[in-house]
């Protein structure tokens, strides 16, 4: 949590600190918003302090330490609507935004802001690990979920069990294509988060770019990378399997069949690509629903998880 204190301003950190302090661990999100009340977000409810307004002075002291008080440097990061910061956890922003031609220039005037908390939970995927295996061999993998479901998570506990090895299993050299900065939380090129003796890391990388470097460079036997979805993404992919590389991505989404109806995913079921899946789901406040299905549909597992 040190990562997200730092970054906001004395009243608001000590607030947090004297009104959540026994239940930081279950903190998901600060939601910041201009000229009303601090809203946290835990797993089972929402407390909001009410004492505290956001202002306008605490936006500003926001956006200079997220800046290091240059928001120029973070011109592509404000495009997409957020900027990942140290730990892997990242902050989404609103606000106005202005346009040229009808395209997204710059987000400006941003007086909206989600604190979004990444956990580092070890050996959550370790239950499910031996249905994503054919043989010796890992399965390309598609994770699936909608936002908080903890994909993310996943997919980092995945990288260091293949990267550190498992009971039975030989280490395997995973490189992760870390866009965003989430699944490893790299400072300075140095992974903060545990992702395996064997696994390399191409930090702040673009995805379609970052696959092909990694091959190339790393040459891993399996490749990570999160939250695929556009046209070019798709086509890196499959550059990457027919180059006899195992694939374990993530995706946006609440079901298999919905993901099929994207005019962008097509071509990965097309060439029938995923030999697994693996739907995330919330069950409720406090815990998650993880099913594993091969090609066929046939469910391989089906559980439920807490969140720790």
């Amino acid at each position: 949590m040190e990562e997200i204190l730092r970054l906001l301003p004395e009243k608001i950190k000590q607030a947090i600190l004297s009104d959540a302090a026994s239940t930081l661990g279950q903190l998901e999100e600060i939601r910041l918003r201009l000229n009303r009340p601090i809203e946290l977000n835990f797993h089972h409810q929402v407390k909001w302090l009410e004492h505290i307004i956001f202002t306008e002075a605490d936006s500003i002291y926001l956006l200079n330490q997220l800046s290091d008080h240059s928001l120029y440097r973070l011109e592509d990061e404000l495009r997409e609507g957020y900027i990942t910061v140290a730990g892997g956890h990242r902050v989404g922003l609103a606000g106005e935004v202005n346009t040229v031609n009808g395209e997204m220039k710059q987000l400006q005037h941003i007086t909206f802001f989600n604190i979004r908390i990444a956990r580092d939970i070890k050996n959550i995927a370790a239950p499910f690990i031996f249905s994503l295996a054919n043989g010796t061999e890992y399965c390309n993998t598609l994770i699936i979920g909608p936002p908080q479901t903890g994909k993310t998570t996943f997919i980092r506990d995945l990288a260091r069990l293949i990267g550190n090895g498992v009971a039975g299993r030989h280490p395997k050299k995973v490189g992760i294509v870390d866009e965003r900065s989430e699944i490893a939380a790299a400072k300075n090129g140095v992974p903060q988060h545990r992702v395996g003796l064997r696994t390399d890391v191409m930090d702040a990388c673009p995805k379609v770019s970052g696959m092909m470097m990694m091959i190339r460079s790393m040459s891993p036997d399996v490749l990570v990378v999160d939250e695929i979805g556009k046209k070019d993404d798709v086509d890196a992919l499959l550059e990457a399997v027919f180059a006899g590389v195992t694939i374990i991505c993530t995706a946006h989404g609440s079901s298999i069949e919905e993901l099929k109806k994207r005019p962008s995913m097509r071509t990965l079921f097309d060439n029938q690509v995923f030999e697994r899946f693996i739907v995330l789901e919330k069950d409720s406040a406090e815990s998650f629903k993880i099913d594993i299905f091969a090609t066929d549909g046939k469910t391989l597992t089906s559980s439920l998880v807490k969140k720790q």
